[in-house]
């Protein structure tokens, strides 16, 4: 049985290495989980046509908005977020999607709900939606930010952090191997009461987290939530097989 990832950059993703330690744990014989990059999403039934065994799927940067079209149907939740990470590809071969980003990200700050008011969300992408949606279902306000200025602020416009109780980053930037890059906003701004948090999981300390430690603020990675989204999709993948 075939699982995998689909995305435009592979090289250094998280999701083979933890599914292959999964199987091995688990003594799942026959199972694989394989990358697959995709120059470009048009790409994809070609795909499904040269890998019949598929059973499931991820989708990272940046085909989670537009990998949609493709699908037979949408989980009521993944279609209201605008975004899908999770394909099931069922028994007679119907391609449903699923989004597990929301659980994962509100895995780690399940806890801390309560001292969130007001976010900042650094990006307008598949993630990003996921974000707000994850936030806002929890009464959070949130403002959304990105370079261009497309559905939010542009960077250069916000003048003054102190306000935001939660600042994500769901951009790319800072992601190997890019170490050196960074949104760039008033970090000066920053404080000890809030909490910055970086879907980036490799390098594990971002220059985004850098800013946060330095103004002693709560700093959390990437590296949590995709362990949780990725156990959520496993159990969707399991219930159909």
């Amino acid at each position: 049985m075939t699982f995998g990832l689909i995305g435009k950059s592979l090289a250094h993703s998280f999701s083979p290495q933890y599914f292959a330690e999964k199987f091995k744990l688990l003594n799942l014989k026959g199972y694989s989980y394989l990358a697959f990059p995709l120059t470009q999403i048009t790409d994809f039934p070609d795909l499904l046509m040269q890998h019949p065994n598929i059973a499931g799927l991820n989708v990272t940067i940046p085909y989670k908005e537009d990998i949609m079209p493709f699908l037979d149907g949408i989980d009521p939740e993944a279609d209201r977020i605008g975004a899908v990470n999770t394909i099931l590809v069922t028994k007679n071969r119907r391609l449903v999607g699923y989004n597990t980003d929301v659980i994962g990200f509100l895995k780690p700050i399940e806890n801390n709900m309560s001292d969130f008011k007001q976010a900042l969300v650094l990006g307008t992408g598949g993630a990003s939606k996921s974000v707000v949606y994850a936030l806002k279902t929890n009464h959070v306000n949130v403002d959304v930010v990105s370079r261009s200025g497309k559905k939010g602020f542009v960077y250069n416009n916000i003048k003054d952090l102190s306000s935001y109780d939660l600042i994500v980053n769901c951009t790319p930037l800072g992601m190997h191997p890019n170490e050196y890059t960074y949104p760039e906003l008033p970090y000066n701004t920053l404080h000890a009461k809030q909490t910055l948090y970086d879907l980036v999981y490799n390098p594990s300390e971002t220059v985004f987290l850098r800013h946060g430690i330095k103004h002693d603020c709560r700093i959390i990675n990437g590296f949590d939530m995709l362990k949780e989204q990725a156990e959520a999709s496993w159990r969707i993948w399991m219930n159909e097989n």
